[in-house]
């Protein structure tokens, strides 16, 4: 990674305009900058506009969804942030990626933007304007003095392109601060993105209003759009691909560890969309009992199962979320698949009761009653099945929901209203996640000594139709001989 010019300069102050020079040494220059080499930078440019540009994809629908958000907070300022860059290490930062609210209802993605709804006066509705960073200051060297800078970071849309991409007016966005300092009337904001804008507006509004904004559109996403539809297909599609391509290198897995399985999976999301959705879980052996296993440095072993738990995320931010469960040598062994099968049946169960109109848990419930038989028919548990359920007692090795809304974040509408998801009823276009498991930890003394150390988890991607559901990851195999010979031919291919 090359060091930038000043690296140990302080942030210059942010400009009013774009125009303001960048904050020079006490001795008027940067260390390594001559005069002459600042005068040199600042012309021999070609005009790089770009002209004529369609919009994006969704522009229509985020357009909808504004409209939608405009009508729910009828005469209020809403201020809607991307965020910004976060420091990983010392002068280097996390990959950026948008809020998912700013996203959502502009379909931009551009760090430090900000989407502002000013309502119109004694009109009705809201002008919407997205405030960008423009394109970088040749004038005043900010292009290849700051780090920030586009001769460091890359070419950035100009407001003018922003604003044909997007649908929506483009301003600078280092006016903004003024801007909301000098509103007036009711403001809402989307908090936990934009320190700078929340200072801004830090005596302009309350917790509570700012808190039901985002519960708002956490509740607004829960259906889905036909382009929203689509972009889950699209990841669901590459993340077959990736599971595929795992099948292929389990041999090379095997002499490596699962790092080897995590970095196949990864290259398929970067190629393909526009990275993994979520840490990848690449499990094998009692690593699959660790719910949420992302260390991914464990040995692969012939005999042991493998539970990959993965998601490409398309360029537009959605995400697929898929699970299998499956034998490295090819083969489940007699307790793996009783188990295996087990976890299949209760799966099976929780898709039959997705569909529009039934409630929320009903999946669940279905699957969790399945699990809770089989554990009593192993002996594992006592009966009745009744009595197992009202209690829990099954959920020491079934341990988590059986799913969880998807797509623009894999725990979709996570701000929801208990009442809006959990205790809510399906309807036509939501989509959600499948899932259940039986872990058995490796040092549980309350199963068999063969149980220890197996963890099986089969997941799907479920969307809510008019008349029942669709499985967008059907895809893949699920049942036991159906994954057996899946990965036989995918390792003769």
């Amino acid at each position: 990674m090359a060091e930038e010019l000043t690296p140990e300069t302080p942030e210059p102050e942010t400009p009013e305009t774009e125009e303001a020079p960048i904050k020079p040494r006490k001795n008027g220059l940067y260390p390594g900058v001559s005069d002459e080499l600042a005068e040199n930078m600042k012309s021999g440019w070609a005009d790089t506009e770009l002209h004529g540009l369609e919009p994006i994809a969704q522009a229509s629908e985020t357009a909808a969804r504004r409209a939608a958000l405009s009508a729910r907070f009828p005469g209020e300022r809403l201020v809607i942030p991307a965020g910004n860059l976060k420091t990983r290490s010392n002068d280097t930062e996390y990959a950026f990626r948008a809020s998912t609210e700013y996203t959502y209802l502009t379909g931009d993605q551009t760090q430090d933007g900000v989407l502002v709804l000013e309502p119109k006066p004694n009109q009705g509705g809201h002008d919407a304007t997205v405030y960008l960073l423009p394109r970088s200051n040749r004038e005043n060297g900010e292009f290849w003095l700051d780090g920030q800078g586009e001769l460091w970071v890359g070419r950035r849309h100009s407001l003018t392109e922003a604003e044909q991409l997007l649908g929506i007016p483009a301003k600078d966005v280092r006016e903004l601060p003024a801007v909301l300092k000098d509103a007036t009337g009711p403001v809402r904001n989307v908090r936990g993105h934009d320190a700078g804008v929340e200072a801004a507006l830090t005596d302009k509004v309350t917790a509570e209003r700012d808190e039901e904004l985002r519960v708002h559109l956490s509740e607004a996403r829960a259906v889905k759009d036909a382009f929203e539809i689509g972009e889950l297909q699209k990841a669901v599609d590459s993340t077959v691909r990736g599971f595929e391509d795992v099948v292929k290198i389990l041999d090379k897995a095997e002499a490596t560890s699962e790092r080897y399985i995590e970095g196949t999976f990864f290259l398929r999301a970067r190629v393909e969309g526009n990275d993994i959705g979520y840490g990848s879980i690449c499990a094998a052996g009692p690593h699959a009992t660790t719910l949420h296993w992302v260390r991914n440095d464990g040995d692969v072993r012939p005999g042991d199962l493998l539970l990959l738990d993965a998601g490409v995320e398309t360029h537009t931010l959605y995400t697929a979320d898929v699970t299998r469960t499956l034998p490295i040598n090819g083969r489940y062994s007699e307790l793996q698949r009783k188990i295996y099968d087990a976890v299949y049946e209760s799966q099976e169960a929780g898709i039959a009761a997705v569909r529009p109109g039934a409630k929320y848990r009903d999946f669940h419930d279905a699957s969790q009653r399945v699990l809770a038989e089989k554990l009593v028919e192993w002996g594992l548990l006592e009966g009745p099945v009744e009595k197992v359920l009202e209690l829990g007692l099954q959920r020491r090795w079934t341990l988590h929901g059986t799913g969880h809304m998807l797509g623009l974040d894999v725990h979709d509408c996570a701000a929801a209203r208990r009442e809006a998801y959990a205790d809510g009823t399906l309807e036509a276009g939501m989509c959600l996640t499948v899932e259940p498991g039986l872990y058995f930890q490796a040092d549980d003394l309350t199963v068999p000594e063969e149980y220890r150390g197996i963890g099986v988890r089969i997941e799907d991607d479920i969307l809510v139709t008019e008349d029942g559901n669709r499985n967008l990851s059907d895809a893949l195999p699920r049942r036991a001989d159906e994954v057996e010979a899946w990965m036989a031919a995918l390792k003769q291919a």
